[in-house]
């Protein structure tokens, strides 16, 4: 499958309809909120940070960057509509009426939100054109108008993050009847919150009360990417410039779980940006965190989550090398999730003992040698009691990173003298 060739829309869903089909189940929907779903499945994508590197591709298949962030935003739209769905979809007949249908949406969508990569039902000699024809077209001009070169980690991440604002709204565009003035206040939402974006790295960056020289490019690139205009251009400089308040960043008006959450980590990693997190840097993220109605526990499961993808995917992350240690970042990361593991010592105990494979291997790794083979198995099974976590059905683990030696320094000692 070539993302760059005509129908290849069609291949990609063909091949990933079982996980399209999964976020339709009973299951899926009892199992968390839709936002919540969404969030799992975007953030080790790295879409909301405009990277494309937690995507390994059809048949692991070497893609362009460019060519994974078309994949991405298509399975993120059809994947934001399908967890959003009011009905359960049994059968292939109905999973694929609800994909048409979402496909539909998305052309609509973007036929009325942004014009500028609008793409008519009709060839210029009259050709009807199916749904999927158009989102394929629309989705190329989409990912055009962002970044279409290889760079660095911020490169990316002020460029193509703003993807995530396409899905969001999207979002909200599936549960009402489009009609011109709907379509209007859906244009006005996009720029407001493209400009709320702005108003987050300023703070961000004014928060140890000293602009950066990485801090100060990051704007750049934003307003490269942004596309605002003229007089809202000059004041997004003004506000880079002169700081701006807390208080005076724009909440959604609907609240919004997943919004705030990416307002969230759009701060923590504009602050990451200059190498160092100061003492005053966190005191605004605990500031920032109250402000968009969270409690400390969501900041500090943000943290989790960035940490857990910055180590999952460390060796193409080359920029951020040099802005975070690895050995520092790992023992942050290492510290907080024990911490929730201490929390959740009875629950994790009892998903131990309803796995009688992992605890015969607990039991035999008291007295002799477990074989490659063995231990493989005792980690992949430690990943999954820590899954049944609250925190985890959230925020995805980085599984890579998570070895033996390194579950057997989260996990309290006393599981395993406890284990059954």
């Amino acid at each position: 499958m070539n993302p760059d060739e005509k129908g290849w829309l069609k291949n990609y869903i063909d091949y990933r309809i079982d996980l399209l089909s999964e976020l339709t189940t009973e299951a899926a929907r009892k199992r968390s909120h839709p936002e919540h779903s969404l969030y799992r499945l975007l953030q080790p994508t790295g879409l909301m940070y405009g990277q494309s590197i937690g995507f390994s591709g059809h048949n692991d298949e070497p893609l362009t960057n460019r060519q994974k962030q078309k994949i991405l935003l298509a399975e993120s739209l059809l994947a934001s509509a399908l967890l959003a769905g009011e009905q359960q979809k049994s059968s292939p007949a109905d999973i694929w009426d609800a994909i048409n249908k979402t496909l539909e949406s998305i052309a609509n969508f973007y036929n009325n939100i942004f014009p500028e990569v609008a793409t008519p039902s009709k060839t210029l000699f009259g050709k009807k054109r199916s749904a999927i024809e158009v989102v394929e077209r629309i989705l190329e001009k989409r990912i055009n108008r962002t970044n279409n070169f290889d760079g660095n980690f911020w490169t990316f991440f002020f460029h193509n993050s703003l993807l995530f604002l396409d899905v969001f709204i999207f979002g909200q565009w599936i549960h009402t009847n489009a009609d011109r003035i709907v379509a209007d206040f859906f244009r006005y939402e996009r720029d407001e919150l493209r400009f709320s974006v702005v108003k987050v790295i300023a703070a961000a960056s004014h928060a140890n009360n000293e602009v950066e020289f990485e801090e100060k490019k990051l704007l750049d690139l934003f307003l490269h990417s942004a596309e605002l205009t003229g007089e809202r251009r000059k004041e997004a400089i003004r506000i880079f410039e002169k700081g701006i308040e807390i208080h005076e960043i724009t909440l959604p008006s609907d609240n919004s779980w997943i919004l705030r959450k990416f307002f969230l980590e759009i701060a923590i990693l504009t602050i990451w940006a200059d190498k160092k997190v100061e003492d005053v840097e966190m005191a605004f993220l605990k500031d920032f965190t109250v402000h968009l109605g969270f409690h400390e526990d969501d900041l500090e499961n943000s943290l989790i989550a960035i940490e857990g993808f910055v180590l999952e995917n460390w060796e193409q992350l080359s920029y951020l090398q040099n802005n975070q240690d690895y050995r520092q970042v790992s023992e942050q990361f290492i510290k907080r999730v024990t911490r929730i593991a201490e929390k959740n010592q009875q629950r994790l105990l009892k998903e131990i003992n309803e796995q009688p494979q992992l605890v015969a291997l607990l039991k035999k790794s008291r007295s002799s040698e477990l074989t490659a083979e063995e231990m493989e198995t005792m980690r992949t099974s430690l990943i999954r009691a820590l899954k049944s976590v609250p925190t985890f059905m959230v925020i995805s683990l980085p599984t890579r990173f998570l070895t033996l030696p390194v579950l057997l320094k989260i996990l309290p000692k006393s599981l395993f003298a406890e284990a059954s």
